[in-house]
This record gives C-alpha cells, structure tokens and sequence, in this order.
C-alpha cells in the first residue's frame, strides 16, 4: 500500500513540474518592453546650467513648488554629493538587477496581459528607507541609496530589522510588492483574519512572480528566520486560534503580528527569538492552501473576501 502511494504522490509531482516548466517556456516568449533610466547619475553629474535640460526631461522628478535653488543646493551639497559617491561605487553597473527586472515584468504580464509595463527610473532620496520602491502605474522609482549594503555607515542608527533588507538582492522583490499593492484589494474588514488574508496575497503574487525566488527573500526574513516559522507554523497556529485572535478587531495585533519589528509579540519568554510579521507568514501560507483546493482564477482569489479564502483554505498548519 505504501509503494502505491509513493508511485502515486511521485505522479503528481511529476505532473506538476511538468506543467510548471511549460508554463515557464510560455512566460519566457512574453515580450516586455521597457527603459532603465539612472537619473541618479544624471543628476549627479549634472552642473546648475544643465537642470533646465533635465527638468524639461524629467517634469516629474521636480515638484513645481520647488524653485531651482532648491535643486541647485542639492547638487552643490556635500551629503548629496557623498551619497552619490557611494551609490555610483555600488551601482556602477545595474544591468543584473535590470535582467531581473526583465524576467518579473515578463511573469506579470504573463499573469496579467493588462499590465503597462513601467520604465525603471534609479535614483537618491536621502535614504528615505520607508519608499524604497515606488510604483506610479508608469514609473517604477528605486531608490539606490537605501541598497547599499545592511552594514553601510549611511544606515548607522537606524534599526537592524529595517537594515537587513537594505541589500542588492532585495530590490526586486521590493518592486514586486510595490506592484503587486496595485492588484490586492485593502482589506475591508478590521479583523486580524483579513489583515493577515491581505499580506497573504501580495505574497501569493511574489509567487508567482518571482517562482525562482527563495522565499524568506519574498518576505524579507533571513533563512533562519524562514526555518524558525517554518518549523513553528503549527505552535503559531495555534496561538492565534486558541487566543481567539482570527476574528478580533484589536488594532494593536497589527504591530504585534504584521509589522516590521524586532521579533513577533506572543508576551511569551521566547519573543525575542521569533521573527516579525508571523502573520503575513500564516496569511500567506492560508492563501496557498486556498488557490491549491479549489479552482479559482488569480483574479477571484484578489477578489474574495478573506472569511472566503478562510472558510474554503481548509488550511492545516505544518506539523
């Protein structure tokens, strides 16, 4: 009986890898079109008299509130100037990133023919670290200075679970969730369950987007962050249910169990070792159990409601 269910098991896998590589044969003719534009760079090496040339190319960079001193104090300003020193030392070249860029615009429209594909625009905020990424619909601004490594001294003071997304390899899925904010629905309902069903499904598109990607990358943990919620989905689980937290509306759950943080807030002795945000974790693994028992469309996923997604995931946590 257990050969039987091995050779079984085994053909189900096969078939699965099977559609999935042909899948990825289709996606890799999708055709995509776009420019990667270092305006970082441009402006960089830009003196006061040539920002009329790049205000005229570049109307959307420059706010019309801000008069030309403004820009021209920037160029001039020695912070400026460091910044664009160390990024051009990072980034001298940014054609790896732009193959990635490639490969997950081509998943995108694969999924969603609709989708406009948008020019890439690099550029500095002044490590403004909470906009990394900024998706307009034609645009895709990435902001190279909040990339330059979690141990650079730029980032000196602020906090490490920020810091250690501040890497090269984070930037494309950064612009993933960017985009994918654009197809998931803001939750309707205030409940624990549909905060954490909305993470669920900017995680899904991650997925699918970016199917080569390892996922405590999707996420933004480390791999021991990964293997701690991994082999703790079950006790995670269970904390929610038996604390009756699925359907509460308390806003502090939010921070506890959502948010950036140093660790996750069970109020148990073992905080400290626990990653943050365990309910996006939990709410992303509900949505997987949710598209992979009942055949949905990607688009009738986005749209269902999560007591939907929760009464029909029939989701059982890893034991």
């Amino acid at each position: 009986m257990k050969r039987i269910l091995f050779a079984f098991f085994l053909f189900l896998s096969l078939i699965s890898c099977n559609s999935a590589s042909k899948r990825e044969e289709e996606i890799a003719k999708v055709n995509v079109d776009f420019k990667t534009i270092r305006f970082d760079k441009l402006f960089a090496e830009a003196s006061p008299k040539q920002l009329p040339r790049l205000k005229e190319e570049f109307p959307y960079l420059f706010p019309e509130q801000f008069p030309d001193s403004v820009w021209i104090h920037k160029m001039k300003d020695t912070i400026q100037l460091e910044i664009n020193r160390e990024v051009e030392k990072k980034y001298p070249d940014f054609s790896e990133s732009e193959d990635e860029f490639y490969a997950l615009f081509q998943h995108i429209k694969f999924y969603f023919p609709d989708f406009e594909v948008p020019d890439v625009i690099t550029v500095t905020s002044e490590v403004d670290y909470k906009n990394k990424t900024i998706y307009t619909g034609d645009y895709l601004f990435v902001s190279l200075d909040t990339y330059l490594g979690e141990d650079h001294k730029f980032y000196i003071g602020i906090v490490e679970y920020f810091k250690r997304n501040f890497t090269k390899d984070q930037i494309v899925p950064d612009a993933a969730n960017s985009i994918a904010e654009k197809y998931v629905p803001r939750a309707k309902s205030r409940t624990f369950l549909a905060n954490m069903i909305y993470y669920g499904k900017l995680l899904y598109l991650k997925d699918i987007w970016l199917p080569k990607l390892s996922n405590w990358r999707k996420i933004g943990y480390t791999k021991e962050q990964w293997q701690f919620a991994e082999a703790n989905e079950e006790m995670i689980w269970r904390y929610f249910v038996d604390n009756e937290l699925i359907f509460d509306t308390d806003s502090n759950l939010a921070p506890r169990f959502l948010y950036p943080a140093p660790f996750s807030k069970f109020y148990l002795s073992l905080d400290a070792e626990t990653p943050d945000r365990l309910g996006q974790y939990i709410g992303w693994q509900m949505v997987k159990s949710y598209m992979g028992r009942n055949e949905v469309s990607i688009e009738q996923m986005l749209q269902a409601d999560a007591e939907t997604i929760f009464n029909n995931a029939n989701y059982k946590p890893k034991k």
